[in-house]
This record gives C-alpha cells, structure tokens and sequence, in this order.
C-alpha cells in the first residue's frame, strides 16, 4: 500500500474503529477521532517534504484496474493542484475536531460523520480517475446530510434536505457529461480521468460546449456560482459552527477544483463560454459582496461573503491564463482559510451568548481582547488587505482578468467591477469590527470569557496561516507553479 492509499484510508479505519467503540465512552470516542485526524495531517505533512514541487507531472502513482471495460481503475495521484487541498481538508478536519469539544448530544455519530466526510474529501483530491472522482464526490453527501439535519439548528431538516438535492441535481448533470465523454474511443493504458482528455479532443465543438456546461452546472452548485447558490445561506447558518468549518472551508474548493480540472480538458469550449463566466463571476462577486453588507446574522453574513470569494475563483479559472488560474488557486487556499477562522470565531461567540445578531454586541474589545484581534485580522484579510493571503491572490485574479480581456477593450470593465466589489467587501467587514468592538459596554457582555486555550490554538493556527502566507506567499506560489505552468500550456496549445 502506498502513502496516498495510507492517507486516503486513515480516516475509514477511524470511522470503523469508532464503530466498534461504545457510544457511553465519550473521551475514548474523542480521543480515537483526534488521533487518526491528526495521524492523516501528519502524513499530509510528509507528503509536502517528498513532493518535488518542480515537477508538473502526477507524483506517487498508485495504479489497480477496477473495470478493464470501462477502464475504470483505482487511481490515485497529487500534483500541485491537489496538494494544497490536501493540506487544508487535513488541518481543517482537526481544527473542526478541536471546535468540537464542547458537543454533548450524539457524540459518537458526530465523529464518525466527521472522519467519513474527510474520507470523502480526501478521495475527491486524490482520485485521479473520473468514476472514483464520482463516488468520492458522492460519499461527502451522506455525512453532511447526518450532520446539518441531526446536530443543525431550528431549520436543519430543510436546510440538510436543500443541500442534498441541489448536490445531487448538479451531480446528474456532472454524470451525463461524463457518459456523454465516455461514449468516444477511450485509451485505456492510463486511468480514465486521462483517457477522457484525450478523448474530450475528438468531440464536436457544440458537444464539447454542451459537456462543458453539465460540469459548470454539477460544479457550480458547490462552489457555488449565481443562481445554484440556493442551498449555501441556509445550510451556512443551520449547521453547526464547527461542521460550516468543513462546509466553506473545502466542501466549496471541490466545486472549483472540479471545475478547474474540466477546463484544463475542454479548453476550446471554455474559451467559446468564457464572457459567460466571466460575467457569473464578477456578478456573484458583486451579488454575495451586497447581500453580506444587508445581513444581520453573523453566519448568514460570512455565509454570503463566500459567494463573493468564490466568485473570485470562478473569474480566475475563466481567464483561461496562468496568472487568473493561479489567483484561482491561491483564492481557494486564501477563502479556506479566512472564511474558516470566521466561522470559528463566530461560533465560539454564539456559544457564549447565544445569539447571532450582530446588533446585540458592542465593545467586546474590553472583556475578549484576544477574540478582537483574531477576529479583526481575519475580516481584514476578508476584505484582502496587503499583508493577508487574500491580497496575494486577488492581485493575481485581477491582473488574470485584466489580461484576458485587454485586447478586446474590456479590461477597463473588469477591473471597475472587481475593484466595486473589494469597496463592498470593505464595507461589510469594517461594519462588522465597528459593532462589535466599539461603543459602550452593557451589562451582559461584560459576563463573557475571552478565548480558552484550545479555542485560541485552533483560531491562532488559521490566522498565522493567513498572515503568514500573505507576507511570504513565495512558498505556497511555488507548490503549484509547476502543475499551473503546464496546464498554461496545454490550454495554450488547444487554443491556438
């Protein structure tokens, strides 16, 4: 077994050991969740010091025939579009853990869930075959379904019940587009996900289109891009903090991993939608930026914030250039992070409080000095501020954008409504530090207790991630340069 297999099977051999564990040994339960948590980041971490980032080709092979027919197999690979996930759905899997300790009710269930959505999320980054890149994508779905309708708030059943059938309404149209692939004349020497590269070339242009739409659509409703977003507000603010962790942190990255992936394979019909996409993307940049500044709620408001970032992504991948799919990646890397810590701190308030309403709060400055910084550092970064990740890779989208239409005069355009859309991402975040630190202390926030240690380890690790990363980002740039460099180029190549 090689080290992807380890790294993709920790996480099952959790779920099954916990099966086996009974529910009334809480900390046993605990414990055995943290332990092989931590077990596949620290194999993730291996993983980064063996990966030679300088080379653009598929690392770690693992390779076994499943359906020489259809020329299915189980097949794992990363290069350095999937890295970086990796890193993420690892450490935010732990920190979700840490967020948790406090859950009294069904516990074993929880975890469990827990540990086989990252066994989902793993797979769908690891899977180098696009029928087991279909299973894995299915796989996220059941525990989600169990962890926003058993542990969510007062609308989980709806909110569990949205989420499953706008997925699975996408995921239909991802499988036609992939039968409708299937039916040329595969290559079956490699795995499937390069055989229908190589088959997505002989395809007629309309149908190249049409495929291409089915993957904007399946992808789209979990990135997710205006009007599939319907699930993403209500699943947000009904899941459990820790759980919206996972849900923004990487359930969204899939969608944009996905999406970044079927491009790369039909170049032409991309090119053929990109003013289409470019227009979703600043349009949900601008819609989410909007209905964020409107929103009371603290988690409905980071909730709408994601569609603006993801938007972001949506605009780099459409540029169909090194630069904007870089700031793509770098988006995807950046959001994870920041939209993670805020819906960390968010939920560690509402646990002290009880209420998500931002005008119940003021001057928390004084009695969660601790809980200010952290929370005021990652709304800055929200709004990308120089200094944080978010900056980095919303230059780079920007300037992507700006290149890909500079020869058709409409460079101008994107860089208005780009920059309309960071004033309004100002706008909500600098509202949001000003109700909560400022103004005159009452009575029952003077009762609140600042951030315990667990609690400050968790936010502390998310926020020197995105500090850190936004005043060095040459390390991070550099993991995926190779694998964007070539895949540049085949976008290149197809288009000329």
């Amino acid at each position: 077994m090689g080290i992807l297999s380890i790294l993709l099977w920790t996480p099952a051999v959790g779920v099954l050991l916990l099966a086996l564990t009974p529910g009334r040994n809480i900390q046993l339960i605990r414990f055995i969740a943290h332990l092989f948590t931590a077990i596949a980041f620290l194999t993730v971490c291996w993983l980064l010091s063996i990966y030679n980032a300088q080379d653009a080709n598929l690392q770690l092979n693992e390779y076994f025939p499943l359906n020489p027919k259809l020329g299915s197999a189980y097949a794992l690979g990363i290069d350095g579009l999937s890295i970086p996930m990796l890193v993420l759905a690892t450490l935010l899997t732990s920190i979700t853990l840490l967020a948790s300790l406090t859950l009294a009710s069904g516990v074993k269930g929880y975890h469990i869930c827990i540990l086989l959505l990252e066994f989902g999320m793993l797979g769908v980054f690891l899977a180098q075959d696009w029928a087991l890149f279909y299973i894995f994508w299915e796989v996220t779905l059941i525990p989600l379904f169990f962890l926003i309708g058993r542990w969510g708030g007062k609308r989980r059943h709806a909110a569990s019940l949205n989420f499953v059938l706008y997925t699975m309404g996408g995921s239909v149209f991802m499988l036609i587009s992939l039968l409708a692939i299937s039916q040329y004349d595969l290559q079956h020497a490699g795995s499937l996900m390069s055989s229908m590269h190589q088959a997505a070339q002989d395809m007629p242009r309309t149908e190249q289109v049409l495929v291409l739409l089915g993957f904007v659509i399946g992808f789209g409703v979990k990135l997710p891009i205006f009007p599939l977003h319907g699930w993403l507000p209500l699943a947000h603010v009904e899941a459990p903090s820790p759980v919206s962790i996972l849900l923004s942190g990487i359930l969204l990255k899939m969608g944009a991993y996905g999406l970044i992936r079927a491009v790369v394979m039909l170049p032409e019909a991309a090119k053929l939608l990109q003013p289409f996409l470019i227009f979703l993307g600043l349009f949900g940049m601008l819609y989410g930026g909007l209905l964020a500044w409107r929103q009371s709620d603290l988690k409905a408001m980071v909730a709408y914030s994601s569609i603006s970032h993801m938007g972001i992504v949506l605009l780099g991948i459409a540029t169909l250039n090194e630069a904007g799919i870089t700031g793509a990646v770098l988006q995807m890397t950046a959001h994870g992070l920041i939209a993670a810590a805020l819906f960390l701190l968010v939920g560690l308030l509402y646990e002290r409080t009880h209420t998500r309403n931002i005008q119940d709060y003021n001057s928390l400055i004084r009695v969660m000095p601790r809980f200010t910084l952290l929370m005021t550092i990652t709304l800055l970064a929200a709004m990308g501020l120089p200094g944080s990740v978010g900056f980095i890779a919303e230059l780079h989208t920007l300037i992507g954008g700006f290149s890909a239409f500079a020869s058709k005069g409409m460079g101008l355009v994107v860089m208005v409504f780009f920059s309309l859309s960071m004033l309004i991402g100002a706008a909500y975040a600098m509202r949001t530090i000003s109700l909560l630190f400022t103004g005159p202390t009452n009575l029952p926030i003077q009762q609140l207790e600042d951030l315990r240690a667990p609690e400050l380890l968790a936010a502390g690790i998310l926020v020197a991630g995105i500090v850190l990363f936004g005043l060095l980002p040459a390390p991070l740039l550099g993991l995926s340069s190779a694998t964007l460099g070539q895949m540049n180029s085949i976008i290149s190549q197809r288009l000329l």
